[in-house]
């Protein structure tokens, strides 16, 4: 998986990461995550990234991340990657991340 991909979340590197088993956390609140969400993505709130790092290094995956707009993810990758989680994917917009990992 090229680094472009990792850091922008180009259609393959999505693609790719899901076939490795990736996890995909989706940094809205609870509150959106109930109005519709990709189908067995986690529900970790941007504001809970750090309190959650543990639980998302003992994953020992590729993550996903997507948030409404793209806008939280790039917070939430700077916070993973400093915590030395490297397999780090902005996916941008969950709907977009749902589009390219259905291709």
């Amino acid at each position: 998986m090229g680094w472009l991909s990792d850091i922008f979340g180009g259609g393959s590197g999505i693609k790719q990461a899901m076939q490795e088993g990736a996890v995909i956390i989706d940094l809205r609140t609870a509150y959106e995550f109930d109005q519709g969400h990709i189908p067995r993505s986690l529900n970790i709130p941007v504001d809970r990234i750090k309190a959650n790092l543990d639980r998302i290094r003992g994953f020992n995956k590729p993550v996903i991340l997507c948030c409404a707009t793209g806008s939280h993810c790039w917070e939430a990758a700077d916070i993973l990657r400093d915590a030395g989680i490297s397999r780090v994917i902005n996916g941008g917009a969950w709907q977009s991340v749902l589009q390219k990992a259905r291709r």
